[in-house]
């Protein structure tokens, strides 16, 4: 018998749940494995007190254990404040399943992983994100009820993504009001990176509104495609965060602003649908604000796919799923004067009137 020596880099993760910054308390954290269908999935339970912990699924080929472990604990713990800021009972969860969507995805594994769902017995209610469509929430809803965006023939609200999309042009338009003193986006350079459901759709709404719309993905085939149905430019350098513009929407992954994009940055405005586009949060958020760059925090304008799936447990219709879209509009406005007025990075205003609900409904559960 052998034993190996941990390096110096594995061992500074020797506590690689706990000893995470973006572990944040986590209530719990669940690794799910069936050897029959090759999945290995990890469900992030961040906070329950305002609700059950809903939040999506995300399927991606990530490089090891590790980067999906952390990409579950920023991504639950997102939905956490996304929820409370929406004003929504529900708390934070997320998951992840390691593996290709393209070429590894079954039914049987999505049904395997509705299984793992249903034995969390409604603490955790899950959804479709990356890698994820409406048919494979249909196939997890056969073997659990605690799933949301099914198919609408299936008495779901159906896909999230045009609705989240909607959310994030109604949040663009409120930092183009606070920052230019008008919400007409025509005209305006426009950069989406990514191009998925959620960033086509935005696509659809700048180019309606008049603006001068670039795409950037990883998918030649997807860019040429979105660009000949819209009549968009491709981008086609190599540093896209050098490029003058307006408006930066990350419809992505996440972290883009970083240590190595955020001082090249050229937008006025960072509005997008990707989840914790600031790899800092108080560092890159401080950093925005003194470079006068206006930062819509991406937890509040990409709400709108959680109120769309939300209407599935509160039953309520297609115009009320709108009109709380639309209220993102509003909210935003409000925060992005609160940090004015009170000298705070736009994420850390919003991300206050989000912890404070969390704490007052913590004392009313607490008498």
């Amino acid at each position: 018998m052998t034993s190996e020596i941990i390096s110096s880099k594995a061992l500074s993760k020797a506590d690689p749940v706990f000893g995470q910054n973006s572990f944040d308390d986590h209530e719990q954290i669940v690794f799910c494995n069936d050897k029959d269908t090759g999945l290995k999935a990890i469900i992030g339970i961040h906070n329950t007190v305002l609700g059950p912990a809903l939040g999506g699924t995300r399927m991606w080929d990530y490089k090891n254990e590790w980067e999906a472990l952390n990409d579950v604990l920023r991504l639950s713990r997102g939905m956490t404040f996304k929820s409370a800021i929406t004003g929504l009972n529900l708390g934070g969860g997320k998951a992840v399943i390691i593996g290709d969507a393209k070429t590894q995805k079954t039914p049987e594994l999505m049904r395997r992983f509705g299984e793992f769902v249903h034995s969390l017995s409604g603490r955790y209610i899950t959804a479709e994100d990356v890698g994820m469509e409406t048919a494979d929430m249909d196939l997890v809803r056969e073997v659990t009820p605690y799933v949301t965006g099914i198919s609408q023939n299936k008495g779901g609200a159906g896909n999230p993504s045009p609705i989240t999309a909607y959310g994030v042009f109604m949040g663009m338009k409120a930092a183009a009001k606070f920052k230019y003193g008008s919400d007409i986006i025509e005209d305006k350079n426009v950069f989406v990176q990514g191009i998925g459901n959620v960033g086509e759709a935005l696509v659809e709404h700048l180019i309606n509104e008049g603006a001068n719309v670039t795409i950037s993905d990883i998918s030649q085939e997807r860019m040429e495609d979105v660009s000949s149905k819209y009549g968009v430019k491709i981008y086609e350098g190599n540093d896209i965060y050098s490029e003058a513009m307006d408006i930066y929407a990350p419809c992505a992954l996440g972290a883009t602003i970083n240590d190595n994009t955020i001082y090249k940055l050229q937008a006025e405005i960072i509005a997008g649908a990707a989840n914790n586009q600031l790899a800092d949060e108080n560092k890159h958020g401080r950093i925005l604000q003194e470079r006068g760059i206006v930062y819509a925090p991406d937890f509040l304008i990409n709400a709108g796919g959680i109120i769309n799936v939300y209407a599935e447990l509160e039953n309520y219709d297609r115009q009320e799923i709108m009109r709380k879209t639309e209220n993102i509009y509003n909210t935003t406005l409000e925060i992005l004067d609160n940090a004015r007025a009170n000298d705070l990075t736009t994420h850390k205003a919003a991300f206050s009137i989000a912890q404070e609900r969390i704490e007052t409904r913590k004392r009313e559960n607490s008498k």
